[in-house]
């Protein structure tokens, strides 16, 4: 591809991250809806997704997880975070075919997933796995040091693929926020996602925001049961990662773009 033609791929991904973090039925949803830029932006660039858009490739995306990766609290399966993150990326990418398939199980931890890895993730060789752990993990007391491990075996089992990978931290809802670990396991997954080099999607801080800055009631983005969110909260997850998305595929081919080119005749070392 040349410079000019990456440099309009780069062009229409940043288009794209602005029109999914826009587009809303109504102007009052989308107002609810937002948060500040560096709650839904990546530490990394998501490499592989970048390449693979901006070349119009097909992209599969595989979303492993728990129940609120299954869908529990949603009207339907549609209505799930994945069924919603399809629908969005569709929208602004509508050249590039793009699957987002839901591997949520209710009740899972990380090592029932990590487990399935293979089968359910590995053999369907994704572009983009979207990990959702941790709460459960919370609720069940279960120790730092043992998350932290399955943590990082399980992102080097997906990475060794050469698939990008995203983490989703636990929901801020009333279940999860009385137990005292809670927070410290969103800070352990983010550390642990900071040493194995791949990104978190901060769904705890975003939904904290709604609360505590936004206003909106707990009724408003969770199910009755206290857990588990609710049709809005689940589209409005998935409006905020597809923006994410997109905002990290853009960096990985500005990136690409502004590189020096290599110089053949140059050896290591040479001057």
């Amino acid at each position: 591809m040349t410079r000019t033609g990456r440099g309009n791929v780069a062009a229409a991904l940043f288009s794209a991250a602005f029109l999914c973090a826009g587009a809303a039925p109504a102007v009052a949803e989308s107002q609810l809806c937002q948060v500040p830029a560096e709650l839904t932006r990546l530490e990394r660039p998501l490499a592989h997704t970048g390449q693979r858009l901006a070349a119009g490739q097909p992209v599969k995306i595989i979303a492993i997880g728990s129940s609120s990766t299954a869908g529990a609290g949603a009207s339907s399966a549609a209505a799930s975070y994945p069924g919603r993150l399809a629908v969005e990326l569709a929208a602004i990418f509508p050249g590039v075919p793009i699957t987002v398939v839901n591997r949520g199980i209710n009740g899972q931890d990380a090592a029932e997933m990590v487990a399935r890895f293979r089968r359910d993730v590995i053999e369907e060789k994704p572009d983009l796995v979207i990990w959702q752990l941790g709460t459960n993990a919370a609720l069940r007391d279960m120790p730092a040091e043992q998350i932290s491990r399955l943590i990082q075996a399980g992102v080097r089992m997906l990475t060794e693929t050469g698939a990008d990978v995203l983490l989703v931290d636990p929901q801020f809802v009333p279940r999860v926020i009385s137990k005292p670990e809670t927070e410290g396991m969103v800070t352990l997954i983010a550390a642990t996602a900071r040493r194995s080099t791949v990104g978190v999607f901060r769904r705890f801080a975003i939904m904290k925001h709604w609360r505590e800055v936004g206003g909106l009631s707990f009724e408003a983005f969770t199910s009755p049961d206290g857990l588990h969110m609710n049709d809005w909260g689940y589209r409005c997850w998935a409006k905020l990662m597809c923006a994410a998305i997109a905002d990290a595929a853009t960096r990985a081919t500005t990136s690409a773009e502004l590189a020096p080119a290599a110089q053949p005749d140059q050896k290591p070392g040479g001057r």
